[in-house]
């Protein structure tokens, strides 16, 4: 028998300095603390809530895991669509934030490398696709830089001839 499972509970990432990450994630993405983990009256963690119904994010004070995990990216933060995405790019650039720009990729759009203080890397991905999937016959990529700038291209003529056909572009 499989198992009900209802999408991801929370993340959970190792921080150096739980006030400034903290800061970071709210002022950047608009999380807000909702519980506060301590040890003998101390703050070692905290859960944090997205108004809009991102997923819920939990930061652990462990300054030596945050240096070890620094670069890798656990997860990509699923933003609605190519409009919002862009949106959250902009967004981003406004404050300053570096990051690797809005790209075509495997099934949909991706913000890749945006860095929290600790150096991981927060990914968005879009939950808006431009591919369809099979679990009977799965996708397979070799080069996925490589194969999503051939799949855009095609998806871009793909467009550009519905606009021909239609007038209207889609």
């Amino acid at each position: 028998m499989i198992p009900t499972l209802a999408g991801v509970h929370h993340l959970k990432l190792p921080v150096s300095d739980l006030d400034r990450s903290i800061r970071w994630y709210g002022t950047r993405l608009g999380y807000q603390v909702v519980i506060e983990f301590r040890e003998h009256g101390r703050l070692t963690g905290v859960a944090m809530t997205h108004p809009d119904g991102g997923p819920d994010l939990a930061l652990n004070f462990n300054p030596d895991r945050a240096k070890a995990s620094a670069g890798f990216d656990y997860f990509s933060i699923g933003v609605p669509d190519r409009e919002g995405i862009q949106a959250l790019a902009a967004h981003l650039s406004g404050l300053g934030e570096a990051h690797a720009g809005v790209h075509f990729a495997t099934i949909g759009w991706i913000l890749p490398m945006l860095h929290d203080p600790d150096g991981h890397e927060v990914r968005f991905y879009s939950v808006e696709s431009h591919t369809e999937l099979d679990p009977a016959v799965p996708l397979v990529i070799d080069d996925a830089v490589a194969t999503a700038r051939a799949k855009e291209e095609r998806w871009r003529a793909d467009r550009a001839a519905s606009s021909d056909v239609t007038g209207v572009a889609p």
